[in-house]
């Protein structure tokens, strides 16, 4: 079978979004790519979680188009696919969720501040909110204009350092090097969506987590001489 070990490595990526609190029913989707065979694996559309196998996730080329599989993939598929066109270089996974508290902000077309540290250590800033779809987009191609409203509201930022967006009126999408990673990013989003709600309800418009402060916890993380975690030692 081909890309038996991504089939088993998406599916417990999906397995992983009900586990974590991010989903009910079906309203979720993971896929991870392959970039040495330009192709990624998927949720497959509409099936429920306890039915779910790693022989039932599709794989599809970078068009999108079903390699194999017996099902058909998760409807946000095309966005998939476009993202991986655009940013298959420096992402390997994608993620789309309706968590709750992330969706609330996507619903007001806001991004989430970043007002502290738990934001901070995993985004370099806010999680920005883009634009809404238009009517013609929608009718056009709405998976695949979803995922250029995605890279359009990305221009001059980096996908890396933040690696997670609101679509207005829709919910969040995240990504990272792998399916796995981007499901962690999904639950951090979920998270600071639900710390920034509790801050203003608390503090009203507060000011955001200085720059300084937001340097600190990105960079020991993520920058050139990070030292958190165990991965060098002096």
């Amino acid at each position: 079978m081909m890309l038996k070990e991504l089939r088993e490595k998406v599916y417990e990526a999906n397995m992983d979004l009900p586990r974590h609190g991010l989903v009910v029913f079906t309203w979720g989707n993971a896929s991870e790519l392959d970039r040495e065979r330009g192709l990624y694996v998927i949720k497959p559309s509409g099936v429920d979680y306890d039915k779910l196998s790693p022989e039932a996730m599709v794989v599809c080329d970078l068009e999108g188009n079903v390699v194999e599989g017996d099902l058909n993939p998760s409807s946000d598929n095309a966005t998939h696919a476009l993202l991986y066109r655009e940013w298959g270089d420096e992402i390997g996974g994608v993620v789309h969720t309706h968590s709750e508290a992330a969706v609330s902000w996507a619903q007001a077309g806001r991004s989430i501040p970043c007002y502290g540290t738990t934001q901070a250590d995993y985004f370099y800033g806010e999680v920005p909110c883009m634009r809404g779809l238009t009517p013609e987009e929608i009718e056009e191609a709405y998976e695949l204009n979803t995922g250029k409203v995605i890279v359009e509201g990305f221009e001059g930022k980096d996908p890396v350092a933040q690696p997670g967006c609101l679509v207005r009126n829709h919910g969040p999408f995240s990504w990272g090097r792998d399916a796995a990673q981007a499901v962690y990013h999904a639950v951090v989003m979920e998270e600071v969506a639900k710390m920034a709600r509790d801050t203003e309800i608390i503090g009203g418009h507060c000011p955001t987590a200085p720059q300084y402060l937001l340097d600190k916890h990105y960079q020991r993380k993520h920058g050139p001489n990070a030292y958190y975690g165990q991965g060098k030692k002096n």
